[in-house]
Parts: structure tokens; sequence; C-alpha cells
């Protein structure tokens, strides 16, 4: 049986992001469904009727939910360019980053620093480079967060690599500078340099644009589109 694989997701979601890379970092085949998130799909809801959020992944009509599962999914099923390495100690590893980025530094900058001002703006500044420094010592000794070849964590870590640099622009300040993070400012450039990662960012603008408005919009300056 052929297999048959959609990607439900948005245009400037970084979770629907990291499945679309492993996608083609696994070569395989799939249709993919942008979704317009103020007005969800019958499907959409279908397949996510806990969450109703993107990405999910349908293999064969089953639906998996939650982006890094879907990684862990992938991987699982299809065994070429493994994202997990073989050592269970490693793999837990990779699963902890995962996690600590998703969890730990994506809520501080998006959702903390974006929508600050004022002193609330520089604790979440600076709980942001707290938690990037832990990034960087991980990195000591190694290309990415996987070793010499992109793995997991490198996958959900990806959005540092793009849209940090959108958030500081939104923000006005600068966090990953080649001073503090000589080794992220170099993982950054190894990811965003691999031709998938490259021809699969959101445009800029846009992405800006969305960002400025989301900010202007939790500051009382405007209402949301």
């Amino acid at each position: 049986m052929a297999e048959e694989v959609k990607l439900f997701r948005n245009w400037s979601s970084p979770y629907g992001l990291r499945v679309l890379w492993a996608l083609k970092l696994k070569g395989i085949e799939y249709e993919e469904v942008l979704e317009d998130l103020s007005n969800k799909s019958p499907l959409l809801l279908q397949y996510n009727p806990v969450y109703k959020k993107i990405p999910v992944l349908v293999h064969n009509e089953k639906p998996i939910c939650e982006s890094v599962l879907i990684l862990e999914y992938l991987d699982e099923t299809w065994k070429q360019n493994p994202l997990l390495p073989e050592d269970p100690y490693q793999r837990a590893k990779a699963r902890f980053w995962a996690k600590f980025g998703d969890e730990t530094i994506l809520p501080t900058i998006r959702l903390g620093a974006l929508i600050k001002e004022g002193k609330e703006l520089e604790v979440a500044i600076l709980s942001t480079i707290e938690s990037l420094k832990y990034l960087e010592e991980e990195l000591r000794g190694k290309k990415f967060f996987g070793g010499e070849t992109i793995g997991l964590a490198d996958l959900a870590l990806g959005w540092i690599a793009y849209y940090m640099d959108v958030l500081e622009e939104v923000i006005g300040v600068k966090v990953i500078d080649q001073e503090k993070f000589p080794l992220l400012v170099a993982w950054i450039q190894e990811f965003s340099n691999i031709p998938m990662i490259k021809k699969s960012w959101p445009p800029r603008d846009k992405l800006h644009d969305r960002y400025a408005g989301f900010r202007r919009a939790a500051l009382g300056e405007e209402t949301p589109k």
C-alpha cells in the first residue's frame, strides 16, 4: 500500500516548520495543507479534536499531533537519516533540549519579551539570555546539537536560527551576539545554510509584521488582526 502523508500547518508556525524539515530530511513524500487559524478547517478539527491546533501529521488516515511527538513518530516509522541517536542517554538528552526550547526559551521570548516593555521586558530578556547560556554550553565541541549531523534537538530548536532575529528586531533588543554566544552563532550559520532549511523560512517581512502586530496589540496600541 502506498504511504499517504499529509502535513497540516500554517505559514508562520515554527512548530509546523520542524515537521516539514523532518519530512524533507528523510525524503518522505507528503501533501501540505496550509491552515488559516482564524478559520480552522473541518479536517483539522476532526484530526485534532482535543487541542484544535497545528501541526498535525496524518499518515494513512491516522493523525499524530504535537510537533516533537510527530518527529519521534517519523523517526520510528522511517529509519533513513535518523533524528535520534542509538544511545539511550543521548536520545534522552535530545528530548530534554527539545523540551527545554519549547517550555523555557520560546515562552520567555515570544510570550514574554515580545509583549512586555520597561522593567518586565528587561526581566524577560535576562531570563532568555540565561536560558541560551545552557544551549551555548551544550554546543561545546559539537557542530550541531545532534553532533556532526542535525537531529531532533536541532529541528526543535531550529526556530532560533531565524525567528529570534525577527523577534529581536521587533522588540529592539539584541539577544544573541557573537561575543556572548559564539557557538550558538556558529550553529545558527551552519543550520541556516542547509539548503532545505534556507528555502523553507517564511517571508521575513510578513513574519515581522505579524509579530509587530502582536506586540502593539499586547501593549494596547491596536486591535490584533
